[in-house]
Parts: structure tokens; sequence; C-alpha cells
């Protein structure tokens, strides 16, 4: 486990004190958004910053640690920012190719209004889960479905939660995937273990997600209400300006057969800006300065079609720096919090309180979440309570993945939910919700991404029901036991406190 989670260069604040920088930051919060009505979370997130620092140095810390404890889970995510400037280097280059019309046109042509959000979703889940990374999904075939609904004149909202609970599904799920990586690490369970693990939940909240999607598409839709005019319109203004061609999908052909040949990520979409490149010069004739104006600064159009012009003007490096300055500034707070030991006090004492197995898991997929909401790094609210509540499940005689599948849904599918985690922050900025102009209504995706919420939910009734909650195998005891790590089950609330002694000498481990 890396020092900064354990770190016990101060002592460990009272509960009031740990609620302190948070409760202050979620009420400077609540000031911009609902008093000004001004979506722009980065100054209230630089203040909780300056408030845990200040209470970080009355605990005995000096600024050079709280520095270090902020730049550490910067550096930890680092390879997301990456991803960010790829993502946008990728939607610049890919609309000057001809790729997203491309995909757009026969989306327009081919697909059923009707069926639309039912099948964006599980075009969203299938190309997911062969990248293995929810970001790309979005930034590439979640912008073009975009476009295809509001040829159907589906409200953007609705479209975005369809594509949302898709493209996270694959995060979820894809062995490819860092996050679905990273649960069973931090937790000690095996990969693929982790995976089956995750298919009680995943399964029920994809079908029943696809359901509501099914009838809200016949229900926003009738059979005569599509708007033929509109996307016959749409279609021909993407005729005539660009070159529409079913070679324009090879880019995220290849984009696709390289993930599946588990390639990282950030090669594999380089590799499509490239092929991008290649064929916005060779099929569209544009110019290889326009390429570097389109990959940095976003492609732009005037077509006269208001959808087509709104979806087809952006990408490039730069429009992902809202995104980013918002992600870095989140993750210095959740530095902060964790190098202050206030996360770690929260988690202490709500170890201290649950009782039985499913009020463990109910914690366990709540700190994630809280942590998500809090920290605005999907990455800490699965490494955190994974260390921390591993020897609880171990005292009480419970496998790890239970577990290692209660923080992968309130951590990497929670992430999205939430406007100023950089999950959240990605999907409103790259899929041109407009939050941040005042389009709050965009906000009803939340509620709107069926899959994302419904998957803890089922999680946790089924630890109420005792379904779906495996013991720990005789090759898991014998594992923890070599390690040291085995904690007598006594069952009850007595294996819970047997757990959290294990979890009090975790911590100071």
């Amino acid at each position: 486990m890396n020092k900064s989670i354990t770190s016990t260069d101060c002592k460990l604040p009272s509960l009031p004190l740990a609620l302190t920088p948070i409760v202050l930051t979620l009420l400077v919060l609540g000031v911009q958004l609902f008093y000004f009505g001004d979506f722009t979370p980065h100054i209230p997130l630089a203040i909780g910053l300056a408030i845990t620092a200040l209470l970080g140095i009355t605990l005995g810390l000096r600024w050079r640690q709280i520095e270090e404890g902020i730049f550490h889970v910067i550096h930890v995510s680092l390879p997301s920012v990456s991803v960010l400037i790829c993502v946008g280097m990728t939607i610049g280059v890919w609309i000057a190719s001809g790729t997203v019309p491309t995909l757009i046109y026969y989306g327009l042509t081919v697909l059923s209004p009707q069926l639309f959000l039912a099948a964006a979703m599980i075009l969203c889940s299938v190309v997911s889960l062969a990248l293995g990374t929810s970001w790309g999904t979005v930034g590439t075939v979640g912008l073009a479905l975009m476009g295809i609904g509001a040829g159907f004149d589906i409200p953007m909202y609705w479209t975005a939660g369809a594509v949302v609970s898709g493209a996270f599904f694959g995060d979820k799920i894809s062995p490819l995937s860092d996050t679905t990586n990273l649960a069973p690490a931090v937790t000690g369970t095996d990969l693929f273990s982790h995976i089956k693990n995750m298919l009680p939940t995943t399964i029920p909240a994809m079908l029943v997600a696809f359901v509501i999607y099914l009838f809200a598409g016949f229900s926003l839709i009738g059979p005569e209400s599509a708007s033929f005019d509109k996307i016959n319109a749409i279609t021909a203004s993407l005729q005539q300006n660009f070159v529409i061609s079913p070679w324009l999908l090879l880019p995220a052909l290849l984009v696709i057969v390289l993930a599946v040949k588990r390639m990282p990520p950030i090669p594999s979409l380089f590799a499509g800006v490239l092929a991008g490149s290649a064929a916005a010069m060779l099929v569209q004739g544009v110019g290889l300065h326009d390429i570097f104006t389109y990959g940095n600064s976003g492609y732009s159009i005037s077509t006269g079609v208001g959808e087509i012009d709104s979806l087809l003007s952006r990408g490039g490096i730069q429009s992902m720096m809202w995104t980013i300055s918002l992600v870095l500034i989140a993750l210095g707070f959740g530095g902060a919090l964790e190098k202050t030991r206030c996360l770690e006090a929260i988690i202490k004492v709500i170890i201290g309180k649950v009782r039985g197995f499913a009020g463990v898991q109910t914690a366990a997929i709540g700190t994630s979440v809280a942590t998500n909401l809090v920290a605005g790094d999907p990455y800490l609210s699965i490494a955190l309570p994974g260390r921390m509540y591993a020897p609880v499940y171990r005292g009480m005689g419970y496998s790890p993945l239970n577990l290692s599948r209660a923080i992968e849904e309130g951590g990497t599918l929670v992430s999205p939910l939430i406007p100023w985690n950089a999950g959240g922050a990605f999907v409103i900025a790259v899929l041109g919700l407009g939050i941040a102009e005042g389009n709050i209504e965009n906000l009803l995706y939340i509620p709107l991404a069926f899959a994302c919420w419904l998957s803890p939910i089922l999680g946790i009734a089924y630890a109420y029901c005792g379904w779906f909650s495996p013991r720990a195998s005789e090759a898991e005891r014998r594992e923890w036991a070599e390690k040291g790590e085995l904690i007598a089950d006594l069952g009850g609330s007595n294996g819970a406190a047997a757990g959290r002694l294990g979890a009090g000498e975790a911590l100071k481990s």
C-alpha cells in the first residue's frame, strides 16, 4: 500500500475535526452552485484544499508534507489525465477525418428512433468491454451517439444516460480496465474471480436499464413523431460537408483491435489519432497544419444546421483543459484529505459502528461513494476503502471478493454521476451537456444512467438477503495464514470486532 494512505506523520483527528474541511467545502460548493447558479466547482474545491491544509498544519504537519500528499495522488492519476489529452485529440481529428460524421450518418439511416436508447447502451457496452476504457468510449462512440440522438429529437440527458450506462459497464468488467485491475489488487483477490463475482449485480442492472431505455424510446418517440425532415436535413448536411464512407470507420476499428490485443489505452488512442489524420488528409483533403490545429484547438464547422454545428464544433486538447484543471484540483483536495488522515478517521469510525456482514458491505459501498463525492477521484475511492476494510472481511470469514465488488460499484460506477468528480466532469465536457453554461437540466443524465446506480443497490440488497455473498474458501484462509493475516472467524458482531482489530493493525502498517 502506498505510504500516503497509511501516513502517520500527524495525529489522527477526531471525527468532528475530520469532517470540518469536508462540510465547509460542500457548503462553499453549494453557494457556488445553488446561490450563484454557477457550475464551476474549481474555486470551491481549491478553497477546500486550503482549509484541509490549514487543518493539517494544526495537526502537526508541515506544508512540504501536505504538498507531498497532494502531488502523490495527482501523480498516481496522471495516466487518466493523459487519456483526457488523447481523447481531446481523437475527437478533433476524427471529426475532421469524417469518422464521427460517418458514424452519425449511418446511425441516423440504420437505427430505429424507438430502439435508439437501448441500442446506444448496448453499443457502448460492447465497445467499452473491448477497449477497457469508459472515457475512450464516451469520447468517440458516445459523441457520435449524441449526434444521432439529436437527430431523433431525443433529449440530450436521455442519450447521455444511455451512453454512460453502457460505457461504464465495460470499465467495470473488462479485464483491460485499470479500475477493474485495481480493485482486486488492493483487496488481494484474483482478477477473473473478481469479474465473475460482479456479474450477479452487473447483468440484472444492465437488463433492467435495457428494458427502461426500450420503454422510454417508444414513449419519447411515437410511431409518427420522428422528425424525418430534420433527419434528412442532418444527413444531407453531412454529405455536403464530408466524404461519407464505411472506410472512414477504420480508425475506430483500429483502436478496438489494438485494445483487444491488450495494447495500453494511450498508445491505442494515439494510433487512432494517426489513422484519423491520414484519413483526413487522404479522403477529406485536409492539410497537415489543419490536422495540428484540430488536434490542439478542435474542429469548427458552420453548416447552417444547428445540431451539426454544435455537435461537430468541438474536440482538441484545449477543450479538455476545463476538465483537466477540475480533475487536478479535485485530486489535490483528495490528496490533502488523505495526508491529514481525515478520510482514515472517518472510515475508522464507520468500521467501529457496523454490525454484521450486510452492514459491512453497505458501509464499504457507501465509503467508496462518499470518497468519490468528497475526493473527486475514482482511484482513491477504490484504493482507500479496499485497504481499510479488507481485515474486517477476513475477521468475519467472508471472501474479499465481496469487498472488491463493493468498491468497484461504489467507485467506478458512481464516478460519472458526480459532476465534480473526474468521471462526471469528463462526461459533461465531452458529451457537450453545457452544464457550465447553465444547462442544469442536463444533469438529469445522472438518474437516467440506470445501470450505474442500480448495481450498487443490488449489491446491498444481496448482502441483506445473503445472496451472492461468498464465504472465505479454504484456499483463501490458507493464504491469509501464510501471510499472517488470518483472524479467527467468530461470526456476527464478534467477527466484525475481530475484523476491526485487524483494520486497526492495517492502518498502522
